[in-house]
């Protein structure tokens, strides 16, 4: 199980900027749908073969703060999360508006509802 530190919406920034004054290097980003109107976003950073995860839960249609002016690289994963799951992200550095990956006829995002059971033994 993924071990992560809850993360507030007004703190994603500061603590981007944190990680980034520290020495963290930011891995990657995910996200997944939780819920018929929420969604996870999760920053994994590493530093030193250490990775710590960030977890954000928030509901459908809030508009997350971008990392991409403290970690550049993050506006590719903000774009592809934008396309994937309708996640709109504010400040971005290069926001493609939906269409990093997405065909311009496409109007659905391909959301990603994923279930976990318990497997019996």
């Amino acid at each position: 199980m993924l071990e992560t530190i809850p993360l507030t919406l007004d703190a994603v920034r500061d603590v981007a900027k944190e990680c980034f004054d520290d020495g963290w290097r930011l891995v990657t980003m995910s996200s997944v749908q939780v819920g018929d109107d929420s969604f996870d976003v999760l920053y994994h950073y590493d530093k030193d073969l250490v990775m710590k995860h960030y977890r954000l839960s928030i509901p459908k249609d809030t508009v997350v703060p971008s990392i991409s002016p403290v970690y550049f690289c993050a506006l590719l994963i903000e774009n592809e999360i934008r396309d994937q799951f309708g996640i709109c992200f504010s400040d971005i550095v290069l926001d493609f508006g939906g269409a990093l990956y997405l065909e311009e006829e496409v109007r659905a995002m391909p959301f990603c509802k994923v279930s976990v059971a318990q497997k019996q033994s």
